[in-house]
């Protein structure tokens, strides 16, 4: 074990994010404005921890001010949040802003300002409306691309003015991959050629937002991009066929994305094995044409922990649909470092392995982590009896170590553009509600969602202040 400090460049993003649906709970939500994540949630409580969902969340919509002014104390630089779509709207049809939520967020915006906090924006984070769902069945239908654009429009007319960084999609592969892939969430249907569609239509969104983005003139003085989710995927082994295992996991759930978004196009391998495995998904040489002049600015990239994967050592159901796990199957690699409360790897280098990738494969395109974080469950097992503080030191470490990956990776020239931690306040997530504690500030259930600073809190703001990272690693680490 050695001491190691590094600089942190003034440009450096030291910011957090969040979402809508996961802060700003229901107040003020009319008739007819739910989500897909509220359906789920109406639908299906039972699977959610101690049945909290997004009714409640964080009450980010009453409270904002409140937490802004902890942003601040934290030392955040930026703070991306999402355009709640299912919110926004009164008619989703013909583009009618719900003139009340709108205020809100003007509000926000301002307040942000005000504290000298930079706003992300996120036009979609899993909140496809409702509406939308059940008229033409979400993102399998094109009108679906056509209402995303026109949203994107009015919120572009509303807040340009106000918000500089903008991005279609947090995680597009994400709800799709849970529902239609893997059929572990509402309403579970099984149908990898709907999940491929879904991925299309988004992929599609992106690049037609990106074009109106660009010809209404907003790229003068803003940029648009997409915050991805890339699992930095392994093989178990050197052998040859568990490279390609690896390689075939990357294709399916990075590459889905990542190629067309950057590169503007999607790779011939990927497209070529759906055909093979009769996955058939609707799309035109039009559309592949405008996919490919309309790349993304800069991505954000979500990343947690490893993915590792080996060759399957069993045979396929013939009677089972395809699905992309036919190609492998996940490993663990024995003696791992574990976050033992979300069951995740921790392995800091993904930050450096993905930053050396975005450089050689990617033209060295902006990027910064848009989320990393611990979830850490029963959490008040750690804190002071003296003072009440949570005393999240565990926090502490991961955040640096990941930050240090991010800086060596930057000297060594990838274009990381900072870092944003997941999350500032304690929040619900999808299933796992408030279960598992992400925050640098608490989120007390029993007492109204009083809010607190942690231990990392402190930390995270000093670190701002001071622009220099100071942490213990292992040599080999280095």
């Amino acid at each position: 074990m050695s001491k190691v400090s590094i600089n942190i460049p003034e440009d450096f993003i030291l910011g957090a994010a969040a979402s809508a649906w996961q802060t700003e709970g229901w107040s003020g939500k009319k008739t007819g404005q739910d989500s897909y994540l509220d359906l789920w949630y109406k639908n299906d409580r039972h699977v959610w921890h101690n049945g909290y969902g997004p009714a409640k969340a964080t009450d980010f919509y009453n409270r904002y001010k409140e937490d802004v002014a902890l942003m601040k104390a934290s030392g955040l630089t930026h703070y991306r949040t999402s355009i709640n779509w299912a919110r926004f709207f009164t008619d989703y049809e013909n583009g009618i802003v719900d003139e009340e939520y709108a205020r809100y967020l003007d509000n926000l915006l301002d307040e942000m300002k005000r504290e000298g906090i930079e706003p992300m924006l996120c036009l979609e984070h899993y909140e496809l409306p409702a509406y939308l769902i059940e008229k033409y069945d979400g993102w399998s239908s094109k009108k679906v691309v056509e209402l995303f654009v026109l949203y994107a429009e009015k919120a572009f007319e509303r807040f340009a003015d106000k918000v500089a960084r903008w991005f279609t999609f947090n995680e597009p592969v994400v709800v799709q991959t849970r529902v239609y892939l893997d059929a572990i969430r509402w309403p579970y249907e099984q149908n990898t050629s709907k999940w491929m569609q879904w991925n299309h239509h988004k992929v599609l969104a992106t690049a037609k937002v990106v074009s109106l983005f660009r010809k209404r003139g907003y790229d003068a003085h803003g940029t648009i991009g997409v915050i991805l989710n890339p699992e930095v995927t392994y093989p178990r082994s050197s052998a040859a066929h568990d490279r390609q295992a690896a390689h075939l996991y990357d294709l399916f759930y990075n590459r889905v994305f990542l190629d067309p978004l950057i590169k503007g196009e999607y790779p011939r391998e990927l497209l070529d094995l759906l055909a093979k495995h009769q996955i058939h998904f609707a799309y035109s040489e039009q559309e592949l044409a405008i996919i490919r002049d309309n790349t993304v600015d800069e991505v954000g990239i979500n990343l947690y922990y490893p993915h590792r994967v080996k060759a399957p050592s069993r045979e396929w159901n013939k009677e089972t649909p395809f699905h992309p796990a036919y190609y492998y199957e996940h490993f663990e690699l024995p003696g791992r470092r574990m976050n033992k409360s979300r069951g995740w790897e921790i392995y800091p280098k993904i930050v450096y392995d993905m930053a050396m990738r975005m450089k050689t494969e990617y033209g060295n395109t902006p990027w910064f982590i848009s989320e990393n974080g611990m979830g850490i469950e029963d959490e008040g097992r750690f804190r002071s009896q003296e003072t009440g503080e949570i005393q999240d030191d565990y926090r502490i470490e991961f955040i640096g170590e990941h930050i240090y990956w991010a800086l060596k990776a930057r000297e060594e020239g990838a274009n990381c553009l900072g870092y944003m931690l997941w999350a500032f306040t304690d929040n619900v997530s999808p299933m796992n509600a408030f279960k598992n504690r992400y925050g640098l500030i608490e989120i007390d259930l029993d007492h109204d969602r009083q809010r607190r600073r942690k231990k990392s809190s402190h930390w995270f703001s000093a670190l701002a202040a001071e622009r220099r990272l100071s942490l213990t690693l292992d040599d080999e680490d280095k």
